[in-house]
């Protein structure tokens, strides 16, 4: 079986974060959404369950970090442009997320992000070519 990977993302209001995610773009597999949750799809090999809290609490005995509180984790996006990067950035901005930090630009890997709707950071990345040193080792 080809290796691929799902996150589970506890959201506050699933009608309001598939809207927020469906506004960049994303779709969404029915046989994996229902009223508790939603199957997003980012790629053939990453699937985001958006899962309401009340089920996320189901999942693990740990209680639920607050988001907007706490990082427990960055989800990072790979993009095939710094265009990309910027164009997803902005849509996120307008559809009502917020901008936790400044733009990074390293030469070759450009990073922008945001904190969605329920306060999980997405980072945002394109990386044009390896550092010299890096590829050299």
């Amino acid at each position: 079986m080809k290796k691929q990977i799902a996150i589970t993302l506890p959201v506050r209001d699933l009608e309001r974060s598939k809207a927020f995610f469906a506004g960049l773009g994303f779709g969404f597999d029915e046989r994996f959404s229902s009223q508790h949750g939603a199957g997003m799809i980012v790629s053939d090999d990453i699937t985001v369950m958006l899962a309401s809290e009340d089920i996320a609490r189901t999942l693990c005995a740990k209680p639920l970090a607050d988001p907007r509180s706490s990082r427990i984790a960055l989800l990072c996006l790979f993009c095939d442009s710094r265009a990309e990067v910027d164009a997803v950035a902005s849509k996120a901005l307008a559809l009502g997320a917020t901008l936790p930090e400044p733009v990074e630009d390293h030469g070759f890997m450009y990073q922008h992000g945001f904190e969605d709707l329920d306060g999980h950071m997405w980072a945002l990345t394109f990386i044009e070519s390896m550092p010299e040193q890096q590829a050299a080792a």
